[in-house]
């Protein structure tokens, strides 16, 4: 199974348009950048699989010269996860995309049929109501959909597993450190975990909520109330016991001497679990 992080970035990537902060001139002089999130998993049977349909969509395709995705899943309908679904317009002929079939209620309509109304013109994609917890097959994969905890939507963790090879990747979606138990055992033992982590917990300070979940020692896990900070991220890797952990959704307000350390993702890295 190949996994290729398409997108590191949070919702303005890195750099982000106009910025000249310390990161965003560090990530330009490096040649490196975070887009918005998106992921591509190749199955050892040839076929693919895309988590998250980045508003970077065409720009990740070209730049790592993939063809359009097999299938798809969403993990929820905030516009950086969601927005790039209009780029597979005359490039695809049969798509499926999996979302969970759970009413929100901030918004009176589970994932699914969100994107199914937003996306009624793409006669090519069929949306297909999944039951968080129970496995599809999809693309030669096993794809199983988790909650998490990112208010006030509801947000989806994902384990996509081949069933040829064993590989297991593991996704925490967009969310607090307040991850439910029986998703947490679901996620847990993967060869890859792909973590939400947004800023240094020291940044607690500046958002209007603080932090939340604090570890032994005080350290916020949770920035503010929907991402993770990097201290719970990578807290989550080793409760989840992941042979390896990569952090995502990064946002530029890490500070620049931290902001590319070895477990921290840009775009482009490609793994083979």
């Amino acid at each position: 199974m190949e996994v290729t992080l398409l997108g590191t970035g949070d919702t303005t990537g890195t750099p982000t348009v106009g910025c000249d902060c310390d990161t965003c001139e560090r990530a330009r002089s490096m040649g490196v950048e975070r887009t918005r999130f998106s992921v591509h998993v190749r199955s050892a049977s040839g076929q693919s699989l895309l988590v998250d349909f980045s508003p970077d969509f065409r720009s990740q395709f070209l730049r790592e010269d993939l063809e359009p995705p097999d299938a798809a899943a969403v993990t929820h309908i905030h516009f950086d996860h969601l927005d790039g679904l209009g780029n597979v317009y005359r490039l695809v002929d049969d798509m499926p995309v999996y979302a969970a079939d759970e009413t929100d209620p901030a918004t009176g309509e589970s994932v699914a049929r969100t994107v199914r109304e937003r996306y009624d013109y793409l006669d090519a994609v069929s949306v297909e109501p999944t039951a968080p917890f129970e496995p599809v097959r999809t693309a030669g994969l096993e794809v199983t959909l988790v909650p998490v905890d990112h208010p006030p939507l509801l947000c989806y963790g994902l384990l996509v597993e081949d069933p040829e090879t064993g590989g297991r990747l593991a996704l925490s979606g967009d969310t607090s450190y307040d991850v439910p138990d029986r998703s947490l055992a679901v996620l847990s033992g993967a060869d890859l975990l792909l973590a939400d982590g947004i800023v240094p917990a020291e940044n607690c300070e500046y958002h209007p909520l603080g932090g939340r979940h604090h570890d032994e020692a005080g350290v916020p896990r949770t920035f503010g109330d929907k991402h993770m900070t990097i201290e719970g991220a990578r807290q989550l890797g080793d409760r989840l016991d992941a042979e390896r952990t990569r952090l995502v959704h990064l946002s530029h307000y890490i500070p620049a001497d931290r902001a590319f350390e070895d477990d921290m993702a840009v775009d482009g890295e490609r793994f083979h679990l």
